[in-house]
């Protein structure tokens, strides 16, 4: 297949440059790190020499549902393995930071603390109340767009971190296209830990730059100089490629990824950013000898264009097809640098969250409750208009367009908070665009569900996102198919977060050598995880939402 030719030259740079062993750094700890309890970890005498888990952002399993006969490698050879279609971010926020979140704590959002990629805290020592997940909002001079990267936020350890724990010699090393899914994968105590900021792959201050990472910095810096030419569309991807208006001269569904020299935003959207992120990781595998020491090592990939992609182009144009197939290839060649290390890997590839596709080509589709949001939605503009009606000059609604939290100001008195909270839920309700609206406290009495996944209410799946700390005061949630992007002219055109199986349902496919295939159709959840891997290296992971996942007979984890 010719899609690669550019993408693959860059990561056969970095993944045959000459290894070296390298000592590993100093652990980054934080001092927010949770608390993890002792265990003994009795290693069955199969156990993997390296785990390799992968998150495709906005990977959602109606994408691989699709596309899943026209995979000929990566993929290919990941359906060969145990086949979960049905996974699950059992949450109502489906967002990149809380799916994260989930991969490997075992945790559903509840308990990670990590509710939404952003949440209001009107007592943040600073002007700008929004926090970001992955940031340290009392770091002065700071903003949610402008951070400092930290882990504080995550309430829970990690699959790496627990192995630590229990065995100081393993090495945990995160990799990614976005701080926050590195950050919420990789965990507190960490020996590498990479993400692209915008321009170069960076980590957090005063840690050293392993010699690995300057090169795939000046590889990738020298590919983003160079202008690309059209990728092939592969023919099963031509029936996909049809030119989709949405609004004024704009239009979707036939681009190619040709990309002029310096064009750094459109790299982050092409298959070429996901092949610098997995080369990386194959470099880090290499020059680290991942999987080659005394114990188990763990490396997380987050590979971060699919949700780029999605959110430009939509989830059905060619623009996905294309990504999908580049991808496809590109997981290819990153499983054949890691078999001919001779290391007895076992891998895991799933999704943070899945994603909608673009209204415009939905309804022409044959949904025509597909469409965008009306901009009265938004709680600063519901909030000025209940004031005008209330008389209170303030304002009162915080967050964005809901698919999820608002937050009410915390400068009302308490018969303000009780007229503005019924003015709010009583306007929300009567939107046409508006499924359910939940309060804290309805949500804060919701018991955990026990009920298979795929039937939770709109209240259980807000149960497992909800913190009391951090979560809103309402919860608003939009109709299926209704795009909380009111304009998408000068921007994204399609995004996620909402509670529909579409964003929530993702692919969790294991695969090692050996393993005995199958498929297994059922509703299971991306807590899952964590538990699965850590019962394939003999780890207890006692406390945690997940359960073990019977992988069958040959090199499956031997859950009990």
């Amino acid at each position: 297949m010719k899609t690669l030719a550019s993408t693959l030259a860059l990561a056969a740079a970095l993944i045959t440059a000459p290894a070296c062993a390298q000592p590993a750094p100093e652990s980054s700890r934080s001092s927010s790190a949770p608390a993890i309890a002792r265990v003994k970890m009795v290693p069955p005498k199969n156990a993997p020499k390296l785990i390799v888990v992968i998150s495709v952002d906005q990977f959602s399993a109606d994408l691989l549902d699709k596309n899943r006969a026209y995979f000929t490698d990566g993929f290919a050879r990941l359906l060969k393995g145990a086949v979960f279609p049905s996974g699950f971010q059992s949450h109502a926020a489906t967002e990149t930071c809380p799916g994260h979140s989930t991969i490997l704590t075992g945790n559903r959002p509840t308990r990670t603390g990590i509710i939404a990629n952003n949440w209001v805290d009107q007592a943040a020592p600073r002007t700008d109340k929004s926090v970001y997940c992955a940031e340290d909002e009392s770091v002065p001079g700071s903003s949610s767009s402008k951070y400092t990267v930290s882990d504080k936020h995550l309430k829970v350890p990690t699959l790496g971190e627990r192995m630590k724990a229990a065995e100081p010699r393993t090495r945990v090393v995160s990799v990614a296209g976005k701080d926050r899914a590195a950050v919420m994968m990789g965990g507190h105590k960490v020996d590498e830990l990479w993400w692209w900021d915008g321009k170069a792959f960076v980590s957090y201050a005063g840690r050293a730059e392993p010699a690995v990472v300057t090169r795939a910095n000046a590889a990738t810096t020298a590919l983003i100089a160079r202008a690309t030419p059209a990728l092939e569309v592969p023919a099963w991807c031509t029936v996909r490629d049809k030119a989709i208006p949405i609004g004024g001269d704009k239009t979707v569904g036939t681009g190619h990824f040709e990309r002029a020299a310096g064009d750094m935003r459109s790299f982050r959207a092409s298959p070429a950013f996901d092949a610098s992120i997995v080369a990386l990781a194959a470099g880090l595998i290499q020059d680290m000898k991942l999987g080659t020491g005394p114990v188990t090592d763990i490396i997380s990939v987050g590979a971060s264009a699919t949700d780029y992609v999605g959110h430009t182009y939509g989830t059905d144009g060619a623009e996905m097809c294309i990504q999908l197939a580049n991808l496809d290839a590109t997981l290819g060649a990153f499983f054949d640098v890691l078999d001919r290390t001779g290391v007895d890997y076992e891998v895991v590839l799933t999704a943070d969250h899945g994603g909608n596709d673009l209204p415009e080509r939905e309804v022409l589709q044959g949904m025509p409750e597909a469409q965008r949001a009306d901009v009265a939605l938004a709680p600063a503009v519901m909030g000025k208009s209940i004031g005008e009606k209330l008389g209170i000059t303030i304002p009162l609604l915080f967050g964005d367009i809901p698919n999820g939290d608002v937050w009410l100001s915390t400068a009302l008195t308490p018969e303000q908070r009780k007229a503005v909270m019924a003015e709010t839920i009583a306007r929300y309700k009567a939107m046409p665009q508006v499924a359910e609206v939940l309060t804290r406290d309805q949500i804060a009495a919701t018991r955990i569900a026990r009920t298979p996944v795929e039937k939770w209410s709109y209240a259980e799946k807000a149960r497992a996102s909800y913190d009391p700390t951090r979560s809103g005061d309402l919860l608003v949630f939009l109709k299926p198919r209704v795009t909380p992007i009111p304009n998408a002219a000068g921007g994204y055109v399609a995004t996620h977060g909402s509670p529909y199986n579409y964003d929530r349902r993702v692919p969790i496919l294991f695969w090692r050598k050996g393993m005995t295939g199958f498929e297994q159709p059922r509703g299971v959840e991306t807590v899952d995880i964590a538990p699965t891997l850590a019962a394939t290296i003999g780890l207890p992971v006692p406390g945690v939402d997940g359960k073990c996942l019977d992988l069958g007979a040959g090199k499956g984890a031997p859950c009990r």
